[in-house]
Order: C-alpha cells, then sequence, then structure tokens
C-alpha cells in the first residue's frame, strides 16, 4: 500500500507539479479532484517541465464524492486552517487520504466541519495573512506521516 494525497481543484500547476514529484519519490498516490485549473496534455505538461508525470501514479476523479465511493472504507484527513487538531495529533495508517484544497480558498467549509474530527492544520502565525504554500503543506503532511510509519519501503 501506499499513503494518498488528495488536490481538490488545484489552481497551479507548479503545486500540483511539485507534489507530483514527491509522490512519484515517495510511492505515494495522487488524486486529483476536477476542475483543475491547468491543463495536464502532454504539450502543456512538457512546456510546465513535468516530465516526469508518467512516473507519478495519479487517478483523476469529477468529484470528492466520487473519490469517497471509490475508497469507502479509507481515512481521510482534510488539510485546513480552520482545523483546532494539528498534524502532527494524528496516528496515520498505510493507505490513509490527506486532502488539500485550492489554493486560494481551501477546502469548503461544509466539508470541513461535517467531518472536523479528521481536520487537521499545520502551526502557523495567524497575523501573517497567509498560510504556506499548498505544495509545501502537503510535503510537511506527507513526511510526518512517512515517519510515523518508518517510511514504509523507501530508502
Amino acid at each position: 500500500m501506499s499513503l494518498n494525497i488528495v488536490f481538490y481543484e488545484p489552481e497551479i500547476h507548479w503545486n500540483t507539479g511539485a507534489i507530483a514529484r514527491t509522490c512519484g519519490l515517495t510511492h505515494s498516490k495522487l488524486h486529483l479532484i476536477k476542475p483543475l485549473g491547468f491543463s495536464t496534455d502532454d504539450k502543456h505538461l512538457k512546456r510546465a517541465g513535468l516530465d516526469y508525470w508518467h512516473l507519478v501514479d495519479i487517478s483523476y476523479y469529477d468529484s470528492y464524492d466520487e473519490l469517497l465511493k471509490k475508497y469507502p472504507d479509507s481515512n481521510f484527513y482534510l488539510a485546513t486552517t480552520k482545523a483546532k487538531k494539528k498534524y502532527t495529533d494524528v496516528k496515520y495508517k498505510d493507505g490513509d487520504f490527506i486532502v488539500f484544497g485550492p489554493e486560494t480558498r481551501g477546502l469548503p467549509e461544509d466539508l470541513i466541519f461535517s467531518n472536523y474530527e479528521k481536520a487537521i492544520r499545520i502551526p502557523m502565525l495567524k497575523d501573517f495573512g497567509r498560510s504556506l504554500n499548498l505544495a509545501n503543506s502537503a510535503n510537511i503532511i506527507l513526511f510526518e506521516a512517512l515517519r510515523q510509519l518508518n517510511f514504509l519501503d523507501l530508502e
């Protein structure tokens, strides 16, 4: 098995490209919920320098519900600045999903608050007016999960 990163309606191809590379290097699976704010056809991927895209295990979904229906018994954590629980308070398991929202607006509030016990956050200053970059946030949480799992089969 492996860990799963979900980008819900990602807007910026550089962030998705960065986490795609991380997923490829950590044997994690990337799940992308449409609509995407960029094209994933070969021409656009090459222009963006994402020449490793074909090496990454990526699945696309038309909705979050479609993803949930495909993995009904899985554990989904929702990364959001609106959570009280820190990402380090979670005991991750092989096969868990970590869900991130779009860069400009985050996950929908109804999704967060209907699953609030699974909402997690990265501690940061509140008065700064900005959050961490999406790809950086995904890397921080993914590597904590990998650390807890003794890095699975990574060297």
